[in-house]
């Protein structure tokens, strides 16, 4: 289980950030002049150079929304003209892409970064270009709450790229998107000119995931941990009933794939600041927010507690809880993890994702006087230390990747195992890339009272 270093603050990790963005602005470099664009969107690394893998096209946004976060963090105009440039010119089908549910990854971390360094007046902008980035937000929620399946009246799901069947636990984050739309004064437009409430179908898909995608100890079955997570649900459309736990990339439905359970624990925490800052002040019926605000918290809680305690003392997890060959490794909870083991991979990605998760509602009950809030901030603080120094932190200019060791699908074996090693290690990806400048820059403004706090609706009109 993790073993936080109480010392560990903010301020502390100062340093190590700037040695980050250091590293990264030469990896962005080499990506933007070496890279083929025409191979389609870089994903993760062989042998230290970004290559494709067509799925789908979920990692563009992270490609220059990560040049936008470099900017953002070092004031280097030459990131915020790739950034900028790339996301006229490339992201347009993003918007109106009807096949996947990773709106709020790819638009959020590119139109709506730009935007909000609008609004915090770091970046001259016309009033077109911000009526722009706001429409393209607006679409992209309603394209995005359009993707839909109704179980019941109560009941629904953005549903995954595998079809209407599928629930995955990833799109709690992406449901960010359809709050920004709705925040912006937009609306889905369905059937007969009926505005259908993008905050109502985010809330609907949140609750949903919840009851269908964690587990709460209940007793639904014989895997009923508090605070894991299944990938997938999977429901027979014929009647709407629930039939399955599954995974697309863990080792099964009824074991936790980590980097799912981190996109579970970042979702919540952000989901409940929103409500917090912007939903409480809306037009939203007041007892519903306050049952979808009590649901996420406890969730949150819960899915950050399974991951503190099913997690090496250095923070960075195995790819799944589950995983067949863990045993083979002895008490690995109670020691750091080995990327260089010979049986299971780690994944670095889901600790980047992960840390920030705990960052946030660490801070979200300090705000409440929580007693519980140093456990998650330190806890936080601890992961970002491990991940912003070696063997994670990738310093080399030969290696195209930020963050090493991290996972993309263990099951379909695509990432590469080098030479003398029996399992993957000593790669990158690019959300993992994306979400450790993400986490970096969160911990370099929480240092600095002077500057406001990241967001994902920092987007938003003040």
């Amino acid at each position: 289980m993790i073993i936080p270093e109480p010392s560990v603050t903010p301020e502390s990790l100062l340093p190590a950030i700037k040695r980050m963005w250091e590293s990264s602005a030469a990896k962005l470099e080499s990506l933007e002049n070496d890279y083929d664009k025409s191979q389609g969107t870089p994903v993760f690394t062989i042998g230290g150079r970004y290559t494709t893998r067509g799925w789908t096209e979920w990692t563009e946004g992270f490609v220059y929304g990560s040049s936008v976060l470099q900017y953002d963090a070092t004031d280097d105009d030459a990131f915020l003209k790739i950034g900028r440039e790339n996301t006229v010119d490339r992201m347009a089908t993003h918007v109106s892409h009807v096949g996947v549910h990773d709106h709020g990854f790819n638009n959020l971390s590119t139109y709506g970064n730009l935007l909000r360094l609008c609004r915090e007046n770091r970046i001259q902008a016309s009033d077109w270009e911000i009526r722009f980035y706001e429409l393209a937000l607006k679409t992209s929620a309603a394209v995005q709450a359009s993707r839909w399946t109704q179980l019941s009246h109560s009941e629904g799901y953005v549903y995954s790229f595998n079809g209407p069947h599928s629930l995955f636990i990833d799109t709690i984050r992406s449901c960010r998107i359809l709050m920004v739309g709705h925040a912006l004064g937009h609306v889905l437009m369905g059937e007969g000119d009926q505005p259908i409430s993008l905050a109502g179908r985010a809330l609907t898909h949140i609750r949903t995931t919840d009851k269908y995608n964690v587990y709460h100890g209940t007793g639904r079955d014989h895997y009923d941990v508090p605070g894991r997570t299944a990938h997938e649900a999977v429901f027979n459309l014929n009647d709407g009933s629930f039939r399955c736990p599954s995974s697309q990339q863990g080792f099964s439905g009824l074991t936790t794939w980590t980097r799912g359970l981190s996109w579970a624990m970042l979702g919540y925490a952000e989901q409940l600041e929103f409500v917090r800052d912007v939903l409480a002040s809306s037009n939203i019926d007041s007892s519903e927010l306050q049952n979808a605000e009590s649901m996420m918290l406890d969730s949150a809680r819960q899915t950050c507690d399974f991951y503190l305690n099913n997690t090496p003392t250095c923070g960075i997890p195995y790819w799944d809880t589950g995983a067949p060959q863990l045993h083979r490794l002895g008490d690995y909870l109670n020691q750091p993890a080995d990327p260089f083991n010979q049986w299971e991979p780690v994944d670095s990605s889901a600790a980047a994702i992960a840390a920030q998760g705990l960052l946030r509602l660490g801070d979200l009950l300090q705000k409440r006087g929580d007693h519980d809030a140093a456990k998650y901030r330190q806890a936080g603080l601890h992961v970002t230390a491990n991940l912003l120094q070696e063997p994670y932190l990738s310093t080399s200019n030969d290696h195209q990747g930020l963050l090493l060791h991290s996972i993309y699908h263990q099951p379909r074996g695509w990432d590469e195992v080098a030479e003398g090693q029996s399992i993957a290690n000593g790669q990158s990806c690019m959300w993992g890339d994306y979400h450790l400048r993400e986490l970096a820059l969160y911990v370099q403004r929480l240092a600095d009272d002077a500057v406001t706090d990241y967001t994902f609706y920092g987007c938003l009109p003040s």
